[in-house]
């Protein structure tokens, strides 16, 4: 599990990119998987377990987005994961060596993942707020993973303390911007290393932006997971195809996560082989004009120069002015011995 591991967890969010098609979301899967994630994502909700089919003007989404015009009845209609498939992905998922888990949107959401052995609960975005809700997923003793993307201070602050007082410390808050997608500009991925000294959980990244920049980053701030919608193909269409990465986009973001981990390595100062071998280019003390017994060292005669087999040149201004003790050619490395 993700928990137990320093490597970035790389989840595969499936969403609302099944097309209608049990053999689309199971094919979605072993796509993901080849692509490198470790784990996917579902969505567990009806449209009546996440709003009313109400035509009131609360109900219809105006706030210029992707969605805008259709009402959130008909939307989570066309965008739900139906039930009675999730089995089977879950399933699909176990062959292929994937996590597979989801965001439950009501309690009959959480207990009908419990039937399947979910490892692990998503709080998606937009209900941080819903303490009930998550009160009832941390009781279940799994990971908590927490989507950030309309909370305040507090919010996310009540969230985390609801899990703790259900006995669960297990906790990962995501940064999230909740645009589909995302503008650069929104990201602020500094938020990443303030939540884990603000907060002393674990962070990471729900990634709505449309490149693969914003997850390489974070994993350089920090992030232990990265959430990143996941299509077949675009051609599918669909409420979040327009954001989400098809096979060969993941893989080069899962690529270049794993090329960031390499790259931040560990705090290292000690030497090696290696090390040792590239100090002969470094700077040191030479002779570099053809001396007698006798001359004076002076700044002339002797130079900190490359290569690296002379005196350290922190020794310089001491041997100024001392005397050589016989004949010495040009490109000779001064030693102690010589003056």
């Amino acid at each position: 599990m993700y928990s137990n591991t320093n490597k970035t967890f790389i989840i595969a969010e499936l969403s609302a990119n099944h097309g209608g098609s049990i053999k689309i979301a199971t094919e979605t899967i072993r796509a993901a998987k080849r692509a490198g994630a470790d784990a996917i994502k579902l969505q567990t909700y009806t449209a009546d377990t996440i709003t009313i089919n109400s035509r009131q003007d609360h109900f219809k989404i105006t706030q210029g987005t992707h969605w805008d015009g259709q009402y959130l009845y008909d939307l989570y209609t066309q965008a739900s994961l139906p039930w009675e498939w999730h089995k089977e992905l879950f399933e699909t998922a176990m062959e292929e060596g994937l996590v597979c888990f989801s965001s439950p949107f009501d309690f009959t959401a959480v207990d009908f993942l419990e039937n399947l052995n979910t490892p692990i609960y998503k709080v998606a975005s937009f209900e941080i707020t819903d303490i009930p809700l998550i009160e009832y997923m941390a009781s279940k003793q799994k990971p908590m993973i927490i989507s950030t993307g309309i909370a305040t201070i507090e919010d996310i602050a009540l969230a985390i303390e609801t899990c703790k007082k259900a006995g669960n410390h297990d906790i990962t808050i995501l940064k999230c911007t909740s645009a589909y997608p995302a503008a650069p500009d929104d990201a602020n991925l500094l938020t990443i290393p303030d939540i884990v000294e603000r907060f002393d959980v674990k962070s990471g990244l729900s990634d709505h932006t449309m490149g693969i920049e914003a997850p390489m980053v974070a994993v350089a701030l920090g992030a232990k997971v990265i959430e990143k919608h996941f299509i077949l193909d675009k051609s599918i269409g669909g409420a979040d195809a327009h954001f989400s990465l098809d096979e060969k986009e993941f893989k080069k973001m899962v690529d270049a996560v794993r090329l960031t981990e390499k790259l931040m390595g560990h705090v290292d100062y000690e030497m090696n082989e290696k090390k040792e071998k590239s100090r002969e280019f470094s700077r040191s003390l030479f002779i570099v004009k053809n001396v007698k017994a006798g001359d004076i060292v002076t700044k002339e005669n002797v130079r900190s120069i490359r290569p690296g087999y002379g005196m350290h040149p922190k020794y310089y201004k001491e041997i100024i002015g001392k005397k050589f003790k016989q004949d010495i050619p040009k490109g000779t490395p001064l030693s102690a011995n010589l003056l």
